[in-house]
């Protein structure tokens, strides 16, 4: 008799355990089930429509016409292109340069703590800011054409030539992102324990060999951490390429992202199931390689 009262009263122990869990998980559940679960449902949903914007909102079903579509867009080809060339050069430049300053601060220079501020500001300014100064710099006549006439290097137009605008986002990119991943990869170095570089040195280790044998194996997480972040990040340029091309993705599509082709086919085109279906592009594109990274990083757990 007092088993049988017994277990029913732990059993409604666990069910108020189990209700209050939920009650304080309530907030959060509300949050991601209104910005991230509803709207990406509403964005499989468009599309497989075709919506009408103008003159009330109205959805014809086209099912997989959308996706079919991206095949013969060819500007989204050229979206892809940019970004994946924008991507394969400043996601290993901006993680090696991170890890160099990382490595420098981390090496006890006088001056430390000024040269971590000093670092770090381009991180805290507004891209939109940083990219009208970058804009500036890189007039034709401003100060970049006139450090490289001073050198004796060829000029460019900058902003109005299709085979370096890109490069010259690429440029401004790694300058004010790498600081953020030098932070990161300076804490990482910071937890390193200082008895495996003695171990390293009695073993005959130089300074090059602690470096590539304790150092860069044991920032193999953060390393992928870093990396995925930043392929992420890179994949969505928008505002520094809407700023340099207007919002065209010129000069001749040389800026043209795939986020910004998402742009234009919305708040231009209105086309809100086609645009849809590139964001599912795009997301499919960031997953694949975020899980290839996960296997060339050995599944390493963070």
């Amino acid at each position: 008799m007092w088993e049988i009262i017994s277990r029913r009263s732990n059993r409604r122990w666990n069910i108020t355990q189990d209700l209050s869990g939920y009650l304080f998980m309530l907030p959060a559940i509300l949050v991601l089930g209104a910005f991230v679960v509803l709207p990406i449902l509403y964005a499989v949903f468009l599309s497989l429509h075709k919506v009408q914007l103008l003159g009330g909102i109205d959805y014809e079903f086209i099912g997989f016409r959308n996706f079919t579509r991206l095949v013969e867009d060819e500007r989204v080809g050229i979206a892809l292109r940019n970004t994946a060339e924008y991507v394969a050069i400043v996601v290993p430049t901006q993680t090696v340069l991170a890890l160099v300053l990382a490595v420098t601060l981390n090496s006890g220079i006088r001056g430390k703590n000024w040269w971590r501020i000093l670092y770090f500001l381009p991180t805290v300014t507004s891209s939109a800011v940083l990219t009208l100064i970058f804009m500036w710099i890189y007039n034709t006549d401003g100060l970049l054409n006139d450090f490289l006439a001073l050198v004796g290097l060829p000029t460019y137009n900058w902003l109005g030539d299709p085979a370096v605008a890109l490069k010259g986002i690429m440029i401004m990119n790694i300058w004010s992102t790498a600081p953020f991943y030098m932070v990161i990869y300076l804490a990482a170095l910071q937890d390193i324990p200082q008895t495996l570089y003695e171990a390293a040195e009695i073993d005959g280790a130089n300074g090059w060999q602690k470096f590539m044998y304790v150092t860069i194996p044991l920032l193999k997480p953060v390393t992928f951490f870093v990396v995925a972040v930043g392929v992420i990040g890179t994949f969505q340029l928008f505002d520094q390429s809407y700023i340099f091309s207007g919002g065209t993705g010129g000069p001749n599509n040389a800026t043209l992202t795939v986020v910004l082709l998402i742009y234009q086919s919305v708040f231009r085109n209105l086309q809100m199931g086609y645009a849809a279906a590139i964001a599912f592009l795009l997301a499919a594109v960031i997953i694949a390689i975020t899980i290839i990274q996960r296997q060339i990083f050995g599944g390493e757990r963070l």
